[in-house]
């Protein structure tokens, strides 16, 4: 339910999230190419795994990344048209040193991006990506001959291993005379690929929409609840028990509920949390702008929840302080180690059609046995110098609330929360409020709203 409010938006974004832009503007091949120098550079000649989603540009960004990356003495494993998760997943399988993502996730058509990836297969903390800007923007990169430059390797099962992990994982879904029916609204992005197949493994019925992987996106690629009309209308028109919706690169997972009805990205950790919670013990980890429904959760199967700032990496390694059995963030990102150290929306797909067949209970009866928030997201564009003025004037105004700092400024109200803070990935500020009714949470918003609207001006 998110409201946009954009001014003229600048066209390259670099940050400690990678570099992102929008092609034959600011993103060119050249500087790709450095990138991939310098990425080259910073994890030495290594096995780099990359992938990408299937935008229209995606090809002449990964011929680029490869210059770079062969030019620098690296091994390079193509996989293909992928989903990230399905890069990270790779680069643990594979042990290789790294690897690059090719994808500009929910952003527009004319954006894309790289994301770095670690042995590890998560994506570069802080300290980590900030040492390969300064590699970047030093410009002091690798460079071998060529006679020590190698032939790019594909590999071609990279989905296929995906799939089996989960079902290795999870297994197929319980026998029943009625296979649950699924509509799969994958964008026509990389989970166009992936999802059918992983749904039609576990033993689901699956009928699909934006289902043909040709960088032609037939709705905006967030899958927040007003992108999903089309979805709405084929889970009432085949009378499913469900409808998924992915992002471009399929790490996110938004769900639709058998009444046609959008359930909000927030709930998708949430059904998923609490699969997993009856079936094993521990620790959840969330990031600050998740749903307190969540904790709603954690507090049934006595699990403690813990909560970082915004961004997988911080979530990600959170989850390995706390030996966490699941975590995620309210974007519809789920992680589930045991299968996946990434957000995962194939995983997520898998673990709330296991607690449907399991529950026999329709999305709509899991969802409204917990207390129902309204959660709330707007944006609007915002120049880098005017975030700390703006988020300073926040703390001043509600200095009579408590406050959590780490990520922008969170303010705990009598009737709910807010939280205001800079995208990593977006030259935008976004603001997020919670209550347990749309009207407070809606008065919530237009108060602070209107004072950052205010400073901006």
């Amino acid at each position: 339910m998110g409201v946009e409010i954009m001014r003229a938006i600048p066209t390259l974004k670099i940050s400690i999230s990678g570099v992102r832009g929008v092609i034959g503007e600011s993103l060119t091949p050249a500087l790709l190419t450095r990138f991939a120098q310098a990425f080259g550079t910073a994890v030495g000649p290594g096995t780099i795994v990359i992938g990408r989603d299937p935008r229209t540009s995606g090809e002449m960004v990964k011929q680029a990344v490869i210059a770079g990356l062969l030019s620098s003495g690296c091994r390079v494993l193509d996989i293909g048209m992928c989903p990230v998760p399905t890069v990270q997943l790779l680069v643990r399988e594979q042990r290789a040193h790294g690897g690059i993502a090719i994808t500009a996730s929910h952003n527009p058509a004319e954006w894309n991006a790289l994301k770095f990836i670690g042995a590890d297969g998560l994506f570069l903390n802080s300290g980590r990506a900030r040492e390969l800007l300064d590699i970047y923007h030093q410009g002091e990169y690798t460079k071998v001959t060529g006679a020590e430059m190698r032939e790019v390797e594909e590999f071609s099962g990279a989905i296929d291993l995906h799939v089996r992990k989960i079902l290795e994982a999870l297994g197929p879904l319980p026998p029943s005379e009625k296979p649950l029916r699924v509509v799969l609204d994958a964008c026509n992005g990389a989970g166009s690929i992936v999802g059918p197949k992983l749904l039609k493994a576990l033993g689901a019925e699956v009928i699909s929409i934006n289902s043909t992987p040709n960088g032609l996106f037939p709705r905006p690629a967030e899958p927040v609840a007003e992108n999903l009309g089309d979805l709405c209308a084929a889970v009432t028109e085949h009378r499913a028990n469900v409808g998924f919706a992915q992002d471009m690169d399929a790490d996110r997972l938004a769900i639709v509920s058998e009444e046609g009805i959008p359930i909000g990205e927030d709930y998708t950790l949430v059904l998923a949390t609490l699969y997993v919670l009856g079936k094993e013990s521990g620790p959840v980890v969330a990031n600050l702008s998740s749903s307190s429904v969540l904790q709603e959760v954690a507090n049934r199967f006595r699990s403690p929840l813990s909560l970082t700032r915004i961004g997988e990496v911080n979530v990600t390694e959170e989850m390995q302080k706390q030996n966490a059995v699941i975590g995620g963030e309210g974007n519809g990102g789920v992680i589930y180690p045991r299968i996946n150290f990434a957000r995962d929306s194939l995983t997520g797909m898998a673990l709330v059609l296991h607690l449907l067949a399991e529950t026999r209970q329709p999305i709509t009866q899991l969802v409204n046995s917990f207390p129902r928030f309204t959660l709330i997201k707007q944006k609007l564009s915002c120049p880098s110098d005017k975030i700390v003025p703006v988020l300073r004037m926040l703390r001043r105004e509600y200095s009579a609330y408590p406050q959590d700092l780490r990520d922008g400024v969170k303010v705990i109200l009598p009737s709910g929360w807010f939280l205001v803070r800079g995208s990593n990935t977006e030259p935008i500020i976004r603001v997020v409020t919670e209550a347990a009714s749309e009207t407070e949470a809606r008065a919530i918003m237009a108060g602070v709203f209107s004072r950052v609207q205010e400073c901006l001006n």
